[in-house]
This record gives structure tokens, sequence and C-alpha cells, in this order.
């Protein structure tokens, strides 16, 4: 294991700890510095953040920030936040042509929650997939550890039988993903491939950079060789640049895959790609549930751990 698997899993171990959490939360700057990644509380923050990659031509998916609910009255406070968020996108001409989607956590709509906590979450993006369907836009499940990857693909084709559109996420870090994205590599089927964010054991996940790249790069090639519509969610130039290969040589059009990345994260690269007629997706996240976000976002790319600790040191 090299130093930048090392901090991942440090980065990792510290998005449970709540400690840290209170300490980092309650440091001045970190609103501010964390900004760049999350643009607000409110869903009036998201709104504008999805206007403005509308207006550089760039497309959205929006997270209400929170998972692991054990809470009812919290699980039906996230589904009521997205049914407000979607009405809000509606109103502005956001959702027209699925220019901005949501995306959703189980766990944060109530699968945690003991004994009937499966069908309350399904019940609950029920009820948000229709009001995006209503909207002219869609919704697309996140996935989360690998203790929850049934529960969410058995959730998905559930909603699959009535929204047809709902969208997926697998992680090329889990040994298993290979052959759920030939599963799921079917007509109509959307695919948001990414490495993975969560701390996991090796006997269900890669461990090292290059094991999971390397399984990123045979995920991508069974989703871009498939009948759906692949979402390529990365920052790393190499991945681009083979998803785009990829999808030459399986003749694909523009229209027919996306490329996502995060807010805040290569803005100058998002707009490159999309400049060039090639579809681009940015992942808003909003909300007062910042840290864990934050966290994992600093384990998938090192750096952006001295973007943090620059504001830290220079704005406290």
């Amino acid at each position: 294991m090299d130093a930048s698997d090392l901090l991942r899993n440090s980065l990792l171990q510290l998005s449970k700890q709540e400690a840290v959490r209170d300490v980092i939360q309650k440091a001045p700057v970190s609103r501010s510095v964390v900004k760049r990644f999350v643009p607000g509380a409110a869903h009036a923050d998201a709104v504008r953040a999805a206007a403005e990659m509308a207006a550089t031509g760039r497309m959205a998916t929006i997270d209400y920030l929170g998972e692991d609910t054990t809470d009812v009255a919290r699980a039906k406070q996230t589904k009521d936040a997205y049914l407000q968020l979607l009405t809000a996108l509606r109103d502005e001409g956001l959702t027209e042509t699925g220019t901005a989607e949501v995306s959703l956590k189980l766990s944060a709509l109530g699968q945690a929650l003991p004994g009937d906590g499966n069908s309350i979450a399904l019940e609950h993006a029920r009820e948000i997939c229709t009001l995006a369907d209503l909207a002219g836009t869609t919704v697309t499940l996140d996935m989360e550890d690998h203790t929850t990857t049934d529960l969410t693909l058995e959730a998905l084709r559930e909603l699959r039988s009535d929204f047809p559109s709902v969208g997926a996420v697998l992680q090329s870090y889990l040994r298993r993903t290979e052959a759920d994205c030939r599963d799921l590599a079917t007509a109509g089927s959307r695919v948001r491939l990414c490495k993975g964010a969560y701390k996991e054991p090796e006997s269900v996940a890669f461990q090292s950079g290059a094991d999971v790249d390397k399984s990123y790069v045979r995920c991508l090639k069974v989703l871009m060789q498939g009948e759906g519509y692949p979402m390529v969610a990365t920052h790393d130039p190499r991945l681009v640049e083979i998803a785009g290969a990829l999808a030459a040589q399986a003749g694909r059009a523009a229209t027919s895959f996306e490329y996502q990345m995060l807010y805040g994260i290569r803005p100058d690269e998002q707009r490159r790609i999309s400049d060039r007629g090639d579809r681009m997706r940015v992942y808003i996240p909003y909300g007062q549930e910042w840290y864990g976000y934050l966290m994992r976002r600093m384990a998938e790319k090192p750096a952006n751990v001295m973007f943090f600790v620059r504001g830290l040191a220079t704005r406290g």
C-alpha cells in the first residue's frame, strides 16, 4: 500500500469520528472553504448552482446531504426536501429534458430504520420518482457501502418497473462490480460508474488505487459495449481519455453517454468537455450534513486535502 492509499484510508476513518467532525465543523473557516464543494444549505442554493451549470452547457444531479437515518421523522424530512427541490427546479425550467435530476441515498430515506426500513425508503423514493417523472426529469440511486449493495439494486428493480429511467451507481473498487455491470448494461439502463468512497474490507474491495483503476476500465468496457447509457464519473484525466476511446470503439454517439464530475472539482475541465460537444453532468450536494461528504472527497483525491489545509492556515 503506497502513501496515497494510506492517506485515503485514514481520511475514511476520520469521516466516522464525531470528535474530529465537531472540531472541523466549528472552525470559523470551514464553511467558507467547504463552499468550494457544497454551494449551500438550502435548496435555493442548489437550484442556483444548477442554473449556473445550465448556463455553461452542463447538466446537474443534486444530492440532499445526509445518510444512515435512524429516525422516521428525519427520513420523511429528507423525502420532503427532495420534493421541494424538484418543485423549485421545475419552476425554474431546469428539469426539462433532464437538465437537472436528483441523486438519492436510500439510507437517508429510512433504509436503516428497524423493521420496515426498506419498504419505508422505497416508498419515499417512489414519491420522489413520481414527482421527478411529472417534472420531466429522473432520479439516480446513489450507492453506499457494500452491505447495502444488494438492497439498493433490489430497490432499483422495483422502481424501474414504474420508472424505467431511474439510474444506478456502481463502484469499481468492489470485486463484484464487473458482473453487476454486465447485468445492468441493457437497453434503457442508466449506470453511473465511479471508483467508490467508503472504507471496505479486502474481501469485497480492491485496496490499491491501481487495482481500482484497472477494475474501472474493465467495467467501463462492459458498459460502453452494452446497450445502456453509461455515466462516466471520474476526475482522472487518464480515465476520461480512455472513456472517450472506448466510446469511439463502440461506435457511440456523443449523446449516448455522459461524463460526470463533482461540484467544485476541475471546473475548467468540466467546461472543456462540455464545450467540445460531449455531455457533462455535475454532482451538486447541498445541506447541513457536509462533513462525511467532505471527508470522502478528500479520500478520493488526496490533493484536495492541501486545498482545505491551506484554507485553514490562511483564513483562520
